[in-house]
């Protein structure tokens, strides 16, 4: 019998999600089962111990299925339904297939067909003709299948990775063959389509197969390999010895268009040594895209941030309360934290109207005697409504600390009339900050049409400053964005928008994506102290 480890459940978690993904499974019992595994990845706690109590459930958002399943994983250190699921589903076809842009239908259909489950099989099967033989199958489709057989080690994913998703996948198979990151995740790229690692040593290449996130090699030489997931995505790894690591680094952290700019690269064992032997300075990954200017003395970092201006509690659809955010917060060495819960006209979500936010004063004056000096700020997510109004009232919106002002309904509205609307609302004078101002969804729903430059001189006309909203589905302002509100001389607040202590953690990607628009220390409100930050 296997014995629980932290690590196999994760992957066991993430497979799983990915295979249930693939068997047509609704996105939101695969985003349960996601979330789990990078719930089980973040907690301090001992998991197989609050499983073995019956108190696992305690931990948000493991419900009873998932509960299930970790209990399996604690007695028996493995799941049955996932051995059912990969014979059933082809992992490695299917993550082939997703990559060349077949779909997982068609490639279990041509797995039972041609009696193959390996790349290897089909590849086999297609040199010998025997393609043409399946049901179905005509020339015209066998030759599409034979040409992007034949283009797989150079595909890309149909559809880019967002960017905590990214950063895990590459994190995990560098740390499992001792190399480095690098490709788009490194660059903070807010969609991935190409990830690398680099290594020290060929041996490594050989490891790349066995480990849990891969389900196919499609190529392998003296000093490169490249295997393929479940999901269809591409992972490069590149042996390089020591002498030479920096300079493979680089040059697989790209971008292409920007290290081919740099021209003949030395051999060096680290970047600082490359850009050295280039006569240039060092140039934080997030900024090695073609264009970009240098890089300035003082581009914001994570340690520069003294609070998250736009987190929620349990009071709207968070998952912890006012004092779990406060304490979580003060333990990230945070001086403040607003708690900006919905108002009621954001339907979709539980909100609060006047009498819940004063009922929630309360809450928070609680929580404050107990954390000072830490402090928790009044604040309010509000909806900006169709007329540009604020769904509260001014007398409210006045004993407020901080007021983000947000658009949910009405995305689609025209340019103009849309544009209209948020630029009422940012003249409102209890308006402090533009939440997640082009609206997009990456991967689902894309920008609305705000025009942008007329936001710009309306935020300098009032002091309203633009959000960078870390979640990672968000990731907005962009860092294209951020570079043009900065060329404005519009502030910034770096925020996460978390809804659990574990949210938090989004205020990473949040500067990661400020520094892609080289944002200064200067340029972001929420580097400020409390006292600063009440004197804006």
């Amino acid at each position: 019998m296997r014995v629980w480890t932290t690590p196999r459940s994760q992957n066991a978690l993430d497979a799983f999600a990915a295979l249930l993904d693939l068997n047509g499974s609704s996105y939101y019992t695969v985003r349960a089962y996601r979330r789990a595994a990078e719930l089980i990845r973040a907690t301090p706690a001992d998991v197989a111990r609050l499983v073995s109590s019956g108190q696992v459930r305690a931990l948000k958002g493991v419900g009873p299925g998932i509960e299930g399943r970790l209990r399996e994983l604690v007695e028996t250190g493995e799941l049955a339904e996932l051995r059912e699921l990969e014979a059933e589903v082809m992992p490695e076809l299917v993550g082939v297939g997703r990559l060349l842009g077949l779909s997982p239908k068609r490639m279990r259909e041509l797995g039972r067909a041609l009696e193959v489950r390996t790349l290897a099989g089909l590849r086999e099967a297609v040199d010998a003709g025997r393609i043409e033989t399946v049901a179905g199958i005509g020339p015209k489709t066998a030759a599409k299948i034979r040409s992007r057989l034949a283009e797989a080690t150079t595909a890309g994913p149909r559809q880019g990775m967002t960017l905590h998703r990214a950063r895990t996948l590459v994190g995990e198979i560098a740390a499992a063959l001792g190399g480095e990151p690098a490709g788009d995740p490194r660059r903070w790229s807010e969609l991935s389509t190409r990830f690398a690692v680099v290594v020290p040593s060929d041996a490594a290449l050989l490891a790349l197969e066995a480990l849990p996130q891969i389900v196919s090699v499609l190529e392998r030489d003296e000093r490169r390999a490249v295997g393929v997931t479940v999901e269809g995505v591409p992972v490069e790894v590149v042996a390089a010895p020591p002498e030479s690591f920096g300079t493979a680094l680089l040059r697989a952290t790209g971008s292409p268009e920007y290290v081919a700019s740099l021209g003949d690269l030395p051999d060096a064992p680290t970047e600082a040594e490359v850009f050295a032997a280039l006569g240039r300075s060092f140039r934080p990954p997030e900024l090695r895209e073609l264009g970009v200017e240098e890089p300035p003395d003082d581009l914001v970092g994570l340690a520069d941030i003294r609070g998250d201006l736009h987190v929620h509690s349990t009071a709207s659809d968070g998952k912890a309360s006012v004092l779990e955010m406060g304490v979580a917060a003060r333990e990230l060495g945070y001086e403040y934290l607003a708690i900006c819960d919905h108002t009621k006209a954001v339907r979709v979500v539980e909100g609060l109207d006047a009498e819940g936010l004063r009922r929630q004063a309360h809450e928070i004056a609680a929580a404050n005697e107990e954390l000072e000096p830490f402090r928790i700020l009044r604040g309010s997510e509000c909806d900006i409504l169709p007329d540009g109004s604020l769904d509260l009232p001014a007398d409210v919106l006045a004993e407020l600390d901080w007021v983000q002002i947000s658009l949910h309904a009405g995305q689609r509205w025209g340019r103009e009339a849309l544009t209209d609307r948020v630029l009422e609302a940012m003249r409102h004078p209890a308006a402090a900050c533009l939440s997640h101002p082009k609206g997009r969804i990456l991967n689902h729903r894309p920008e609305n049409a705000l025009d942008l430059d007329r936001v710009f001189e309306v935020a300098l006309e009032t002091g309203v400053s633009l959000e960078v909203n870390g979640l990672p589905d968000r990731l907005d302002l962009s860092g294209e964005h951020v570079r043009r509100a900065l060329a404005a001389g519009v502030t910034i607040v770096c925020s996460t928008d978390a809804h659990s202590t574990r949210g938090l953690g989004g205020m990473q990607l949040s500067v990661a994506t400020a520094r892609r628009g080289g944002a200064r220390r200067g340029d972001v409100l929420n580097t400020r102290s409390l006292s600063e930050l009440r004197r804006r």
